[in-house]
């Protein structure tokens, strides 16, 4: 296989080897539901962090604390993701999301009324026509950017700036791209069953605090996932290049090892996938790839209590878990902040240890970090996100099945579609569907609806789930969720 030279692998009759490159929550759900049946797979995760988990990571920080610091939770709704954890033993901690918009006269929440909600409220009734008008005829407006239909519209700059972007970047982790967000994907927000995190109201925009879950140590989520399923997971393994026939795949890694596989797997990102593959990928999926566009972002963990009055509405008595403000000098541009020890279960009633998110470091420039005081610093992270615009709809969401199953290699991750740890959760699920590990939740009505969706979109307008094996065949998935009545996938809150 071109020059790579194959290390031997004992001889299994009758099964599949499987590399899964990537071991975060896609790589870890496509790698339990195909170990599920131990008899037609092998399945082996490569990752290259000391840890499984991927950027739902835990670290600890000064004072023996340990937080989640990048993914945080997310909607009751996120059927898939919470049924996978439960199969491991680990509940969701709810909580009522509390939001505080902007500072000084342009503040506002969604608990409590302001002069900014009094002063928006026609564009707030008008905003929910224009949605209604775009879900109607959502594939004309995939492609619209919300700023240019908010401006063709007639929508001012203040509700622009200071609350459609501001609460689409914090639920969708689009940052400073918001302004290019697809129409489409916004009026789902509001209007979808299975995607709005709130209730759309025509006079306050957001009608009440919605019940959210927090993760809790994600650290002892993964690490008991990576022990517990009969797979092989292998941390610190950094893939340098994989080659591909008619007769398998072979997958090298850094310290010069090479193993063959039937199946792979790029459960990481496009970025990476194109490294990996590269003289060996397709003339499409180069160019497919790359459409997927990455940007680079700062996360700063930190105690300057001072800091976060200076540039937010910072009420302790409110419990407000979640800043978003924009910059004086482009207001189009955005700051997101976090009070972990709000949101966090094991952090509740201990010391305020905030997050504060520097989108974009093209854009450093505008960036305020300095202002923070060093000596209450915890801890500082950079994290590479893709894009939501509406490119990443027009040039690789309608062509990734494309490349699904295409010479032994399949793709999964948030980036497939959009960038939550709900859809991250299907998109491994649905690999193993497609490789023959049937889809571990059927009985569960909602997370099978939007697993269907999923599939039709990521694998083809004709891919349909496997079938179900007798109930001898398998271990099946048993656990089940109450039913979360009108709430529905909504983004990640998190900190992209």
């Amino acid at each position: 296989m071109g020059a790579l030279q194959n290390r031997p692998q004992p001889s299994r009759p009758g099964k599949q080897r499987v590399c899964i490159v990537g071991g975060g929550v896609a790589g870890m759900a496509c790698a339990w539901s195909l170990s599920r049946f131990p008899d037609r797979f092998d399945v082996e995760v490569w990752e290259e962090l000391a840890q499984a988990g991927g950027v739902a990571s835990s670290c600890a920080i000064d004072g023996g604390e340990e937080i989640n610091d990048q993914v945080q939770g997310g909607a009751p709704s996120y059927r898939n993701n919470l049924l996978f954890f439960k199969e491991f033993g680990f509940e969701p901690h709810e909580v009522q999301l509390r939001i505080a918009f902007g500072s000084g006269g342009s503040a506002w929440t969604n608990h409590s009324d302001s002069a900014l909600v009094r002063r928006l409220a026609p564009e707030i009734a008008r905003f929910g026509r224009v949605l209604r008008w775009v879900h109607r005829l959502e594939p004309l407006f995939i492609f619209v950017p919300i700023n240019a239909l908010l401006r063709l519209c007639g929508f001012s700059a203040d509700f622009r700036n200071e609350m459609v972007f501001p609460l689409t970047a914090l639920f969708f982790g689009t940052g400073n791209q918001t302004p290019n967000v697809s129409a489409a994907v916004i009026s789902r927000v509001f209007l979808d069953p299975q995607l709005r995190l709130f209730q759309y109201s025509p006079t306050r925009l957001l009608d009440s605090v919605p019940t959210m879950f927090a993760f809790p140590k994600l650290s002892e989520v993964f690490g008991t996932i990576a022990s517990r399923i009969p797979a092989t997971v292998r941390t610190g393994m950094r893939v340098e290049r994989v080659e591909r026939d008619s007769s398998g795949v072979a997958v090298a890694a850094a310290d010069g090892s090479v193993c063959r596989f039937d199946q792979l797997v790029f459960a990481c990102g496009a970025e990476e996938a194109r490294r990996m593959l590269g003289a060996d990928a397709s003339r499409l999926e180069s160019r497919l790839l790359g459409n997927v566009r990455y940007f680079n972002d700062l996360i700063v963990t930190h105690e300057d209590e001072g800091y976060m009055r200076s540039h937010y509405e910072l009420r302790l008595e409110q419990g407000d878990m979640y800043f978003v403000r924009t910059d004086p000098a482009d207001r189009e541009k955005i700051e997101m902040s976090f009070n972990l020890t709000c949101y966090q279960p094991h952090l509740q009633g201990r010391r305020n240890i905030y997050q504060s998110i520097f989108l974009d470091d093209s854009q450093r420039r505008s960036w305020t970090v300095d202002a923070i005081d060093k000596a209450k610093v915890l801890k500082t992270r950079m994290t590479r996100q893709f894009a939501h615009t509406w490119r990443h709809f027009a040039t690789w969401v309608p062509f990734v099945s494309l490349l699904q199953g295409r010479r032994r290699t399949w793709f999964a991750g948030a980036y497939t579609l959009f960038n939550t740890h709900e859809i991250a959760t299907m998109s491994g699920l649905a690999v193993a569907d497609r490789l023959g590990a049937p889809y571990p939740f059927p009985h569960d009505k909602l997370a099978a609806q939007q697993f269907d969706t999923y599939l039709r979109i990521a694998h083809g307008p004709f891919a349909r789930r496997a079938k179900q094996p007798a109930a001898a065949a398998a271990a099946k998935a048993h656990v089940t969720l109450e039913s979360s009545g009108a709430a529905a996938t909504a983004a990640d809150a998190k900190t992209d």
